[in-house]
Protein backbone atom coordinates (compact mmCIF):
# COMPACT_ATOMS: atom_id res chain seq x y z
CA UNK A 1 0.00 0.00 0.00
CA UNK A 2 0.89 3.50 -0.65
CA UNK A 3 2.71 4.72 2.79
CA UNK A 4 1.50 8.44 3.69
CA UNK A 5 3.51 8.63 6.69
CA UNK A 6 6.04 6.58 8.01
CA UNK A 7 7.58 7.15 12.05
CA UNK A 8 10.34 6.13 13.15
CA UNK A 9 11.22 5.83 17.12
CA UNK A 10 9.90 8.95 17.63
CA UNK A 11 10.40 10.20 21.37
CA UNK A 12 8.52 12.97 23.30
CA UNK A 13 9.62 14.69 26.31
CA UNK A 14 8.93 17.47 28.67
CA UNK A 15 11.28 19.49 30.85
CA UNK A 16 10.35 20.27 34.32
CA UNK A 17 11.64 22.37 37.04
CA UNK A 18 13.92 19.91 38.25
CA UNK A 19 13.43 16.88 36.10
CA UNK A 20 12.41 15.40 32.27
CA UNK A 21 9.37 13.21 31.67
CA UNK A 22 9.22 11.59 28.49
CA UNK A 23 5.70 11.11 27.18
CA UNK A 24 6.28 9.25 24.08
CA UNK A 25 9.16 6.79 24.23
CA UNK A 26 10.41 4.95 20.55
CA UNK A 27 6.96 4.87 18.89
CA UNK A 28 7.16 3.79 15.38
CA UNK A 29 4.43 3.28 12.71
CA UNK A 30 3.20 3.77 9.86
CA UNK A 31 -0.45 4.78 7.68
CA UNK A 32 -1.69 4.00 4.21
CA UNK A 33 -3.33 6.04 2.06
CA UNK A 34 -7.15 5.70 2.72
CA UNK A 35 -6.12 3.84 5.83
CA UNK A 36 -7.61 4.08 9.22
CA UNK A 37 -5.55 3.44 12.15
CA UNK A 38 -6.73 3.77 15.77
CA UNK A 39 -4.50 4.61 18.71
CA UNK A 40 -5.76 3.19 21.89
CA UNK A 41 -5.10 3.70 25.16
CA UNK A 42 -6.45 5.78 28.43
CA UNK A 43 -5.94 9.19 29.28
CA UNK A 44 -1.71 9.78 29.82
CA UNK A 45 -0.88 6.84 27.71
CA UNK A 46 0.94 9.49 25.33
CA UNK A 47 -1.10 8.96 22.26
CA UNK A 48 -2.52 12.64 22.11
CA UNK A 49 1.64 13.94 22.79
CA UNK A 50 2.57 11.63 19.89
CA UNK A 51 0.44 13.28 17.51
CA UNK A 52 1.00 16.90 18.58
CA UNK A 53 4.56 16.52 18.18
CA UNK A 54 4.28 15.23 14.81
CA UNK A 55 1.80 18.71 13.56
CA UNK A 56 4.70 20.80 15.84
CA UNK A 57 2.04 21.65 18.73
CA UNK A 58 4.04 20.31 21.77
CA UNK A 59 3.92 23.04 24.47
CA UNK A 60 7.06 25.26 25.18
CA UNK A 61 8.62 22.97 27.57
CA UNK A 62 8.40 19.90 25.09
CA UNK A 63 10.81 18.22 22.54
CA UNK A 64 10.64 15.78 20.20
CA UNK A 65 13.44 13.60 18.13
CA UNK A 66 12.57 10.51 15.68
CA UNK A 67 11.38 10.65 12.28
CA UNK A 68 7.87 11.43 11.21
CA UNK A 69 8.46 10.95 7.29
CA UNK A 70 5.05 12.40 5.16
CA UNK A 71 7.12 11.24 1.92
CA UNK A 72 10.37 12.62 2.01
CA UNK A 73 10.11 15.27 4.79
CA UNK A 74 10.81 14.96 7.87
CA UNK A 75 7.76 16.67 10.06
CA UNK A 76 9.98 16.59 13.50
CA UNK A 77 12.16 19.65 14.43
CA UNK A 78 10.87 21.37 11.56
CA UNK A 79 10.49 25.22 12.00
CA UNK A 80 6.98 26.77 12.63
CA UNK A 81 7.09 28.71 9.62
CA UNK A 82 7.96 25.41 7.52
CA UNK A 83 5.34 23.36 9.08
CA UNK A 84 2.95 26.19 7.98
CA UNK A 85 3.16 24.60 4.56
CA UNK A 86 2.16 20.87 5.57
CA UNK A 87 0.01 21.93 8.19
CA UNK A 88 -3.82 22.00 6.77
CA UNK A 89 -2.64 21.35 2.92
CA UNK A 90 -1.01 17.54 3.77
CA UNK A 91 -2.21 17.11 7.52
CA UNK A 92 -4.57 18.10 9.35
CA UNK A 93 -5.99 17.69 12.92
CA UNK A 94 -9.34 17.61 14.93
CA UNK A 95 -9.63 18.46 18.51
CA UNK A 96 -11.92 16.95 20.87
CA UNK A 97 -13.38 20.18 21.63
CA UNK A 98 -13.97 22.58 19.07
CA UNK A 99 -15.79 24.93 20.99
CA UNK A 100 -12.23 26.15 22.43
CA UNK A 101 -10.58 25.29 18.61
CA UNK A 102 -13.44 28.20 16.49
CA UNK A 103 -12.78 31.84 17.03
CA UNK A 104 -16.10 32.79 18.81
CA UNK A 105 -15.90 36.23 16.90
CA UNK A 106 -15.66 34.88 13.61
CA UNK A 107 -18.46 33.59 11.17
CA UNK A 108 -18.02 29.73 10.28
CA UNK A 109 -17.62 31.23 6.98
CA UNK A 110 -15.14 33.43 7.81
CA UNK A 111 -12.88 30.61 9.50
CA UNK A 112 -12.93 27.84 7.11
CA UNK A 113 -12.22 30.42 4.30
CA UNK A 114 -9.06 31.49 5.56
CA UNK A 115 -7.87 28.26 4.96
CA UNK A 116 -8.80 27.53 1.07
CA UNK A 117 -6.78 31.35 1.22
CA UNK A 118 -4.13 30.81 3.07
CA UNK A 119 -3.26 27.24 1.80
CA UNK A 120 -4.59 27.29 -2.07
CA UNK A 121 -4.44 31.33 -2.74
CA UNK A 122 -7.83 31.62 -3.39
CA UNK A 123 -10.04 34.63 -3.38
CA UNK A 124 -11.94 34.96 -0.96
CA UNK A 125 -15.33 34.74 -3.02
CA UNK A 126 -14.05 31.53 -4.35
CA UNK A 127 -13.13 30.12 -1.09
CA UNK A 128 -16.86 31.30 0.39
CA UNK A 129 -18.36 28.95 -2.35
CA UNK A 130 -16.23 25.84 -1.69
CA UNK A 131 -16.89 26.72 2.15
CA UNK A 132 -20.45 25.96 1.55
CA UNK A 133 -20.25 22.96 -0.74
CA UNK A 134 -17.89 21.54 1.95
CA UNK A 135 -20.19 21.81 4.70
CA UNK A 136 -23.10 20.44 2.67
CA UNK A 137 -20.65 17.42 2.20
CA UNK A 138 -19.77 16.80 5.68
CA UNK A 139 -23.71 16.73 6.06
CA UNK A 140 -24.47 20.23 7.90
CA UNK A 141 -28.08 21.34 7.75
CA UNK A 142 -28.75 24.07 6.39
CA UNK A 143 -25.17 24.60 4.73
CA UNK A 144 -25.69 28.47 3.89
CA UNK A 145 -27.41 29.31 7.09
CA UNK A 146 -24.76 27.90 9.25
CA UNK A 147 -22.13 29.35 7.58
CA UNK A 148 -23.68 32.59 8.25
CA UNK A 149 -23.33 31.69 12.18
CA UNK A 150 -21.43 31.97 14.65
CA UNK A 151 -20.04 29.36 16.65
CA UNK A 152 -21.67 29.42 19.83
CA UNK A 153 -24.84 29.53 18.03
CA UNK A 154 -24.25 25.55 16.76
CA UNK A 155 -25.10 22.63 18.42
CA UNK A 156 -21.82 20.28 19.57
CA UNK A 157 -22.49 17.85 17.32
CA UNK A 158 -23.01 21.00 14.21
CA UNK A 159 -19.82 22.37 15.62
CA UNK A 160 -17.75 19.50 15.13
CA UNK A 161 -18.96 19.00 11.35
CA UNK A 162 -17.31 22.46 10.97
CA UNK A 163 -13.94 20.91 12.04
CA UNK A 164 -14.50 18.42 10.36
CA UNK A 165 -15.26 20.39 7.35
CA UNK A 166 -12.09 22.46 7.86
CA UNK A 167 -9.83 19.77 8.17
CA UNK A 168 -11.11 18.75 4.76
CA UNK A 169 -11.07 21.64 2.69
CA UNK A 170 -7.23 21.19 1.43
CA UNK A 171 -7.95 17.53 0.21
CA UNK A 172 -4.98 16.50 2.98
CA UNK A 173 -3.60 13.38 2.80
CA UNK A 174 -4.15 12.36 6.40
CA UNK A 175 -6.62 13.30 9.24
CA UNK A 176 -6.09 13.12 12.91
CA UNK A 177 -9.06 13.32 14.60
CA UNK A 178 -8.08 13.34 18.76
CA UNK A 179 -11.63 12.15 21.01
CA UNK A 180 -14.19 13.48 18.22
CA UNK A 181 -16.73 11.77 19.19
CA UNK A 182 -16.43 12.74 23.49
CA UNK A 183 -18.57 15.63 23.84
CA UNK A 184 -21.38 14.20 21.50
CA UNK A 185 -24.30 12.22 22.12
CA UNK A 186 -24.97 8.33 20.89
CA UNK A 187 -26.59 9.79 17.97
CA UNK A 188 -24.46 11.93 17.16
CA UNK A 189 -21.41 10.06 17.95
CA UNK A 190 -22.63 7.69 15.19
CA UNK A 191 -23.12 10.41 12.77
CA UNK A 192 -19.82 11.19 13.17
CA UNK A 193 -18.16 7.84 12.65
CA UNK A 194 -20.22 7.45 9.52
CA UNK A 195 -18.96 10.71 7.93
CA UNK A 196 -15.83 9.80 8.82
CA UNK A 197 -15.60 6.76 6.77
CA UNK A 198 -17.36 8.00 4.03
CA UNK A 199 -14.92 10.52 3.96
CA UNK A 200 -11.89 8.06 3.83
CA UNK A 201 -13.58 5.85 0.77
CA UNK A 202 -14.57 9.37 -0.94
CA UNK A 203 -11.26 11.45 -0.34
CA UNK A 204 -8.27 8.70 0.07
CA UNK A 205 -7.43 10.49 3.27
CA UNK A 206 -5.85 8.27 5.50
CA UNK A 207 -7.52 8.64 8.81
CA UNK A 208 -5.70 8.36 12.52
CA UNK A 209 -8.35 7.88 15.33
CA UNK A 210 -7.23 8.84 18.90
CA UNK A 211 -9.35 7.20 21.41
CA UNK A 212 -9.83 5.73 24.91
CA UNK A 213 -13.15 4.12 23.77
CA UNK A 214 -13.03 0.51 22.11
CA UNK A 215 -16.63 0.91 20.77
CA UNK A 216 -15.53 3.58 18.88
CA UNK A 217 -13.14 1.79 16.87
CA UNK A 218 -14.88 -1.37 16.10
CA UNK A 219 -16.53 -0.75 12.58
CA UNK A 220 -14.26 1.85 11.38
CA UNK A 221 -10.52 1.18 11.95
CA UNK A 222 -8.52 -1.19 10.01
CA UNK A 223 -5.46 -1.43 12.24
CA UNK A 224 -4.75 -0.39 16.02
CA UNK A 225 -1.75 0.43 18.04
CA UNK A 226 -2.49 0.21 21.85
CA UNK A 227 -0.43 2.66 23.71
CA UNK A 228 0.52 2.29 27.33
CA UNK A 229 2.85 4.04 29.47
CA UNK A 230 4.22 6.37 27.04
CA UNK A 231 4.51 3.29 24.49
CA UNK A 232 3.19 0.76 21.93
CA UNK A 233 2.57 -2.02 23.22
CA UNK A 234 0.47 -4.12 20.90
CA UNK A 235 -0.10 -3.57 17.51
CA UNK A 236 -2.36 -5.52 14.41
CA UNK A 237 -5.32 -5.39 12.71
CA UNK A 238 -8.75 -4.71 14.26
CA UNK A 239 -10.42 -8.07 14.06
CA UNK A 240 -6.66 -9.62 15.50
CA UNK A 241 -7.05 -7.39 18.53
CA UNK A 242 -10.35 -7.52 19.13
CA UNK A 243 -10.67 -11.57 19.19
CA UNK A 244 -7.43 -12.48 20.36
CA UNK A 245 -5.49 -9.94 21.94
CA UNK A 246 -1.70 -11.21 23.05
CA UNK A 247 -1.25 -7.94 25.66
CA UNK A 248 -2.94 -8.74 29.04
CA UNK A 249 -3.96 -4.35 28.92
CA UNK A 250 -5.48 -4.97 25.27
CA UNK A 251 -7.31 -7.82 26.93
CA UNK A 252 -8.30 -5.70 29.67
CA UNK A 253 -9.67 -2.32 27.83
CA UNK A 254 -12.06 -5.16 25.71
CA UNK A 255 -13.57 -6.61 29.22
CA UNK A 256 -13.98 -3.10 30.72
CA UNK A 257 -15.95 -1.87 27.41
CA UNK A 258 -19.80 -1.63 27.30
CA UNK A 259 -21.26 -4.56 25.40
CA UNK A 260 -24.93 -4.69 23.97
CA UNK A 261 -24.73 -8.74 23.82
CA UNK A 262 -23.16 -9.03 27.04
CA UNK A 263 -26.14 -9.46 30.31
CA UNK A 264 -23.08 -8.48 33.05
CA UNK A 265 -24.53 -6.49 35.44
CA UNK A 266 -21.60 -4.50 35.96
CA UNK A 267 -18.38 -4.09 34.08
CA UNK A 268 -15.17 -5.23 34.39
CA UNK A 269 -12.57 -2.70 34.63
CA UNK A 270 -8.60 -3.00 34.81
CA UNK A 271 -7.47 -2.75 38.38
CA UNK A 272 -5.45 0.17 39.94
CA UNK A 273 -4.38 3.29 38.05
CA UNK A 274 -2.13 4.03 35.34
CA UNK A 275 1.40 4.87 35.72
CA UNK A 276 2.71 8.42 36.69
CA UNK A 277 5.27 9.11 33.28
CA UNK A 278 7.61 10.72 35.51
CA UNK A 279 7.88 7.48 37.84
CA UNK A 280 7.72 4.61 35.70
CA UNK A 281 7.45 1.03 37.69
CA UNK A 282 10.58 -1.01 36.70
CA UNK A 283 10.30 -3.39 33.96
CA UNK A 284 6.95 -3.45 32.14
CA UNK A 285 5.01 -0.58 32.76
CA UNK A 286 2.23 -2.70 33.36
CA UNK A 287 3.00 -4.82 35.65
CA UNK A 288 1.34 -3.32 38.93
CA UNK A 289 -2.01 -4.04 37.11
CA UNK A 290 -1.34 -7.41 35.35
CA UNK A 291 -2.81 -10.90 36.28
CA UNK A 292 -0.25 -12.69 34.11
CA UNK A 293 2.78 -10.69 35.91
CA UNK A 294 5.78 -13.09 36.87
CA UNK A 295 9.20 -12.27 37.85
CA UNK A 296 10.71 -11.31 34.75
CA UNK A 297 8.17 -8.42 34.31
CA UNK A 298 9.34 -6.87 37.55
CA UNK A 299 12.70 -6.21 36.37
CA UNK A 300 12.66 -6.41 32.23
CA UNK A 301 11.38 -4.21 29.65
CA UNK A 302 10.09 -6.49 27.03
CA UNK A 303 10.78 -4.97 23.38
CA UNK A 304 7.94 -4.69 21.15
CA UNK A 305 8.20 -7.53 18.90
CA UNK A 306 6.89 -9.16 15.81
CA UNK A 307 4.72 -12.24 16.56
CA UNK A 308 3.34 -13.15 13.12
CA UNK A 309 0.90 -12.19 10.83
CA UNK A 310 1.81 -8.88 11.30
CA UNK A 311 1.25 -8.49 14.78
CA UNK A 312 3.50 -6.92 17.34
CA UNK A 313 3.50 -6.72 20.77
CA UNK A 314 5.53 -5.61 23.93
CA UNK A 315 4.78 -8.45 27.00
CA UNK A 316 7.00 -11.56 28.06
CA UNK A 317 3.68 -13.75 28.18
CA UNK A 318 3.33 -15.83 25.07
CA UNK A 319 0.34 -17.60 23.25
CA UNK A 320 -3.43 -16.52 24.23
CA UNK A 321 -4.54 -15.26 26.90
CA UNK A 322 -7.56 -15.92 28.87
CA UNK A 323 -8.98 -13.43 31.64
CA UNK A 324 -7.78 -13.92 34.82
CA UNK A 325 -8.00 -11.48 38.24
CA UNK A 326 -4.93 -9.81 39.18
CA UNK A 327 -3.70 -11.51 42.63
Amino acid sequence: MDKVLSVHDMNVTFALHQSEVRAVSELSFSLARGETLAVVGESGSGKSQAFLAIMGLLARNGHASGRAMLGDVNLIGMAPDALDQYRGRDIAMIFQDPMTSLNPSLKVKTQLAEVLVRHQQMDERKAQTEVIAMLERVGMPEPVKRANAYPHELSGGMRQRVMIAMALLCRPKILIADEPTTALDVTVQAQMLDLFKSLTNDFGTALVMITHDLGVVAGLADRMMVMYGGRAVEKGTTDQLFYDPRHPYTLGLLHSTPHVAKRARRLDPIQGLPPSLEHLPSGCAFHPRCAFRFEKCFVERPPLAEIGGGREKACWVDGPLQRREVA
